[in-house]
């Protein structure tokens, strides 16, 4: 009976040799090759062209790190309760990535993919806005919100959305995904009634998209990008400790109170 065989394009090893992506690791990779191109790389088996490496690495850089959110404070208190965990404190902070925090990467990366594969993609703006503004009237009927619109901080605009936008166009890489996203950011006051922001995690996922990455990891590339942010709370935890002072402000100032009546 032979032994099964598992093929990989990506890492495998000899007893004087580790090939990478059928390179050699060690002289054709390590020392040449950005974490970023690599990343890409890995999550699509084709080497990213500069501008595509520029424009990914540029959304890795918008979401790595928004302060103290949610994410952040759980990886600094995880670590204040097990510091002979690093790994659990980064997992604590990576399992918060979800619907209201990083997840909106992969939800309006997903929500334009589905829009564009029904519609015949537009020639020029006021195309662009004609089928925005269906999404949005239809998003609206259906009650239902669109993703990558409003911001609790960035109420008057996020700073990262221009300037994606332009890194983009100055690549040349100004894909449907993006086209779709400006033109809602045009329509939908129309609809709505008021003007929201089209937030960063929102326009990362249109470029991602644009990009041809999988819409199924576009949320693993928000993750990578959070675990340098991550990285970055915990050293600062270690230099400069806030997480004992959030815990005490629970501890010290909370009150007991009688349970909710049997419904």
């Amino acid at each position: 009976m032979t032994d099964p065989v598992y093929e990989t394009a990506l890492g495998a090893s000899t007893k004087d040799k580790i090939t990478l992506l059928g390179r050699d690791l060690a002289e054709e990779v390590m020392g040449t090759v950005s974490f970023g191109e690599l990343a890409f790389w890995l999550a699509t088996q084709r080497r990213p062209s500069p501008g595509e490496t520029r424009v990914f690495e540029a959304v890795l850089a918008a979401l790595a790190d928004h302060g103290f959110t949610p994410t952040a404070i759980v990886t600094r208190l995880t670590y204040l309760s097990a510091p002979d965990s690093v790994q659990g404190a980064l997992a604590a902070g990576l399992l918060g990535g979800g619907s209201r925090f990083l997840g909106v990467t992969e939800d309006c990366g997903r929500f334009l993919h589905a829009v564009l594969a029904e519609a015949e993609l537009p020639s020029d703006e006021r195309g662009w806005d004609a089928l925005a503004l269906e999404t949005v009237e239809k998003r609206r009927a259906e009650r239902k919100f669109v993703p990558g619109l409003g911001h609790h901080v960035h109420k008057d605009g996020d700073p990262r959305t221009p300037r994606l936008f332009a890194i983009a166009d100055e690549e040349g890489l100004r894909g449907p995904h993006l086209e779709l996203f400006a033109a809602i950011g045009r329509v939908h006051p129309r609809v709505l009634g008021k003007t929201l922001p089209l937030n960063g995690a929102g326009v990362c996922g249109a470029a991602l998209a644009d990009l041809g990455l999988p819409l199924e990891l576009l949320r693993g590339f928000a993750l990578l990008a959070r675990t340098a942010g991550l990285i970055g709370q915990l050293a600062e935890e270690l230099r400069r400790p806030v997480a004992n002072d959030i815990f005490l402000s629970v501890d010290l100032n909370n009150r007991s109170v009688a349970p909710d009546p049997e419904p």
